[in-house]
């Protein structure tokens, strides 16, 4: 791979010499009612808006112009379950009129543009066919990820207040069913929003009692609909700076952070994005292997590849354990798969249960041409392991749950660029990285400091937080005013590339989901016996973090202390849910802090992950870390 035969630089220049222009020019994919009057107007929003005046339908983009153009026949999901043991093949004509039966059924309800519906799915065709009914309506989607605890659903519902929930019975795990519904009921009685209806998709590996009055079972609805022809056939006209849908930040306690997504500007770099990103053309496979309840599975399972004309596979199943390590290998093989994004933690595990690669060997891989990593740093070993093993470019890209889409990678679309493992390698076009110290200064090479990114953010970016514009601004834009916080910790070296170091706040990574760690110590702390608490992330080899709670025990609580751990570990489980993956508490004497109480957990986290430290000049009392580092190791937790 040579610099030389990269488009990268001329293409970055480009943007960067003219920002609207190379967009307006992207914009040229998408087929809209009425085009923009403007590619992007600063003085609209936050800090600007992109395609203002524009009018499209997102839905109408990824499925009915693809019918209309003749390649309704070509295959536009295909549903992959191991845990269900089931297999399915929809066409993007196929998808349309599901698409449009739903839509009139949501209509029916009641459901018109701008009102919200909340998703509450598991990995089936369903989830993708209700995400796109509500954008053939104008109406606003919010997934919630099925591993998320009845309260964790509750804030949700409160906060996006929707007129509709639309749930399935229950969801699969590697050798067990989870109920979906009775978290749904519970959900539903905490929140102080009351949706006007729920409608349920049985599941035959376990019904739900529906409510007589408010709960609708999804198939007879549909049924109904297909028999009485009940169709909304045109797909409802939004503005381009309209909400398509909001995602709510992991991992949070009080109000969540709902990051909105609009229509216009999130076609357009989503669109761009497949072709001189991923280097995919329309009509490949394409699969990304995550859920649809992380921004990974709206982009890039969902909207990306359905926008760009592929067929996307959605996999209900695991890498490891459904049945095996080869799971991912059977999967790109059978359906011709091109291209795979998914989080190092798979690879981590694959490696883990098949070092040598052995359950690779009966598998044809030939289509097969690029792996994608992201959702965390992705290691050096890993990325050599997966190189050697499949004889293809291994990409760590790196973006977030607010941008949609990559603002670091190497192009393959636009031509590699020499890769360096440990780093995503370089800026996007849209996007201009900055590294800066705590004075806003920017740092020469290889010094490390806060990643921001130069406003405006390009279009597909979030505009602002649902219906918190104050709190968007004080918890992206302040801190760095011009630039927007990613709150992630780095570095560029001499040639520009970008390393990607850590987090700058309280968010660690869990399997490539983000969780915050002050949310799990506001459910420590809400335990009777417990005085005061501190959760870190530990490095962990197979899912990059797992969290430990350090909990102080109040006075006179005479019970044994691993009882209280136990019941500690079982709160986060109720209240946050099994994804934190929270099985760690430890019962300390005290916790290390300054002199003005702030708890030293930076200091703490160097301690258990074993790497060099040294004694914060504001510590009040420096022997408290050796008791850290005693009960750390009492655990078992290798230093």
């Amino acid at each position: 791979m040579d610099a030389r035969t990269s488009r990268y630089h001329e293409v970055y220049a480009r943007w960067q010499r003219d920002p609207e222009g190379f967009w307006a020019e992207a914009a040229h994919e998408i087929d809209w009612y009425e085009q923009p009057k403007r590619v992007f107007d600063a003085a609209a929003g936050v800090y600007g808006r992109w395609f203002v005046g524009g009018v499209c339908n997102t839905c109408f983009n990824a499925v009915d112009r693809h019918v209309l153009a003749g390649r309704g026949e070509q295959a536009a999901i295909i549903y992959d379950s191991s845990l269900a043991g089931t297999k399915r093949v929809i066409s993007y004509a196929r998808l349309q009129t599901e698409t449009q039966v739903l839509a009139a059924i949501l209509r029916d309800f009641g459901v018109a543009k701008g009102d919200r519906v909340i998703l509450y799915m598991p990995m089936v065709p369903e989830a993708v066919i209700a995400m796109l009914a509500c954008a053939r309506i104008g109406a606003v989607h919010s997934v919630v990820f099925g591993g998320f605890a009845a309260n964790e659903l509750a804030t949700r519902i409160d906060d996006a207040k929707p007129k509709l929930v639309l749930s399935a019975s229950c969801g699969l795990e590697v050798g067990r069913v989870v109920k979906y519904k009775p978290l749904l009921d519970q959900a539903i009685a905490l929140a102080a929003h009351t949706p006007d209806a729920c409608i349920i998709l049985q599941r035959e590996q376990a019904a739900a009692d529906l409510i007589t009055g408010r709960d609708h079972d999804w198939k007879a609805l549909r049924d109904h609909a297909v028999v009485y022809a009940k169709s909304v056939w045109d797909c409802v006209p939004v503005a381009a700076t309209d909400p398509l849908y909001i995602l709510y930040t992991s991992g949070t306690t009080g109000r969540p952070k709902g990051v909105v997504r609009d229509n216009g500007g999130h076609m357009v770099a989503l669109k761009w994005s497949m072709g001189n990103f991923y280097g995919v053309a329309p009509g490949e496979v394409f699969w990304a292997a995550s859920d649809v309840g992380w921004v990974v599975g709206h982009s890039y399972i969902v909207y990306a590849p359905l926008l760009h004309g592929c067929t996307t596979i959605l996999y209900e199943g695991k890498p490891v354990g459904t049945p095996d390590a080869g799971a991912f290998w059977r999967v790109i093989s059978e359906h011709r798969c091109c291209t795979m994004f998914t989080a190092p933690t798979a690879f981590r595990a694959i490696k883990k249960e098949d070092p040598q690669g052995k359950l690779l060997a009966p598998y044809d891989l030939s289509k097969f041409r690029t792996l994608f990593l992201a959702g965390e740093r992705a290691d050096p070993d890993t990325v050599i392991w997966a190189e050697k093993l499949l004889k293809v470019p291994v990409i760590d890209h790196w973006w977030q749950t607010e941008t949609a889409w990559a603002i670091a990678g190497n192009p393959v679309g636009l031509g590699m660029l020499p890769a360096k493992h440990g780093s995503p390698t370089v800026a996007m076009p849209g996007y201009e990285v900055r590294i800066l110290d705590d004075q806003r200064r920017e740092l020469a090479p290889g010094t490390m400091g806060s990643i921001v990114l130069k406003l405006p953010l390009p279009p597909g970016c979030l505009p602002t937080l649902w219906q918190a514009d104050e709190r968007f601004r004080e918890s992206y834009l302040a801190e760095f005013p011009g630039y927007y916080k990613t709150a992630d910790a780095g570095f560029k070296d001499a040639d520009g590339y970008l390393y990607v170091m850590g987090r700058t706040d309280d968010i660690i990574n869990v399997a490539g989901h983000r969780l915050s760690t002050g949310g799990m110590e506001e459910v420590l702390a809400s335990h009777k016996d417990v005085a005061e608490c501190a959760v870190i992330g530990i490095n962990d080899a197979l899912k990059g973090e797992v969290p430990a709670g350090f909990i102080v025990l109040k006075a006179g609580v005479n019970r044994p202390p691993a009882e209280i751990e136990q019941e500690c570990i079982g709160l986060v489980r109720e209240k946050i849910g099994p994804v934190a993956a929270f099985k760690l508490a430890i019962t300390v004497a005290r916790l290390p802090k300054t002199r003005s109480g702030k708890i030293l957990r930076g200091t703490m986290k160097k301690i258990a992950d074993g790497e060099p430290w040294t004694m914060p000049a504001t510590i009040d009392d420096p022997a408290i870390l050796d008791e850290i580092g005693g009960a750390i190791k009492g655990k078992g937790v290798r230093l």
